[in-house]
């Protein structure tokens, strides 16, 4: 869990224990009123146990302040969506999670981001999207709605040319390599690169194989200065916490003087579509 959701679990338990103080009740006298096991209380005011809808329901009851319930459930509610599980959140499908970067995307002035290992989603062609997201659904589990996943990711891609918005990617060069889909595909995918490289609005680094080691670092995104988010194999996490945001910015920084851009950039993209157009003239279209 991120250091934000800490804090935020955290900050509950402080408001808890200031509720509990306030009533002057000790945690055992709580936990007694509540029906629960001593050391729950405690547990929940030092961000050891994360409470449920129904445990702050029970403690506003037990000190007398019901009026604190709604606050409460919506600082819990804002801490679970720090860290997301994705089978929780594809349980219904991956349509909705790319409906919910639409209303993220199109309200920010500004989008860095770092990817390791694919393309960005907001630069994919609708094919090789269909190769992401068919891998994140055999992995993940959950519904089955490819088609509608891949059609929404690709409207996602209107907010590149619209408004008066910036978006800084930087790409590691092994994904250019990195196989999705048939050569077909990829030679498409990197023809749609270039495009992009050439829109005013977009602003395209590729950070080369031989490129100095600045930091560790994974794929990120950072929406304006307001929120970071990072995708691990098992959730999904949204950062808010200032400190943290100022250190995904630091290491993007950092990040960026190890990336070529403009004409550089475009002669690695051309590099991997050769590759990738080698394999489709040795007949290779088995993937």
């Amino acid at each position: 869990m991120s250091s934000s959701a800490g804090q935020a679990r955290a900050a509950l338990g402080v408001r808890l224990r200031e509720l509990r103080r306030d009533a002057h009740l000790s945690g055992k006298e709580l936990a007694a009123v509540c029906g629960w096991h001593p050391s729950k209380v405690s547990r929940i005011e030092w961000a050891k146990q994360q409470p449920t809808e129904d445990d702050l329901l029970a403690w506003c009851r037990a000190v007398g302040k019901q009026a604190a319930y709604d606050d409460l459930v919506a600082a819990l509610r804002n801490l679970r969506s720090m860290y997301l599980e994705w089978r929780r959140i594809t349980a219904g499908g991956h349509a909705p999670r790319q409906r919910r970067s639409i209303e993220i995307e199109s309200v920010v002035k500004g989008l860095r981001w770092h990817e390791v290992n694919v393309i960005p989603g907001l630069l994919q062609t609708a094919d090789y999207a269909r190769g992401i997201l068919r891998a994140c659904i055999d992995m993940t589990g959950g519904r089955n709605d490819l088609d509608d996943a891949v059609a929404v990711r690709m409207a996602r891609k209107k907010v590149l040319h619209s408004g008066a918005r910036r978006f800084t990617f930087l790409i590691e060069a092994a994904a250019l390599y990195r196989t999705v889909a048939s050569p077909e595909v990829m030679v498409t995918q990197m023809d749609t690169l270039l495009d992009a490289s050439h829109n005013p609005r977009v602003s395209l680094g590729i950070i080369p194989l031989t490129a100095l080691y600045r930091c560790p670092a994974r794929g990120f995104i950072v929406f304006d200065d307001a929120m970071v988010m990072v995708e691990t194999p098992s959730a999904e996490l949204t950062v808010t916490s200032p400190s943290e945001i100022r250190t995904y910015e630091r290491t993007f920084e950092l990040l960026a003087k190890s990336a070529v851009f403009g004409d550089s950039a475009r002669d690695l993209i051309a590099e991997a579509r050769s590759v990738h157009a080698g394999s489709l003239d040795m007949g290779d279209g088995t993937i």
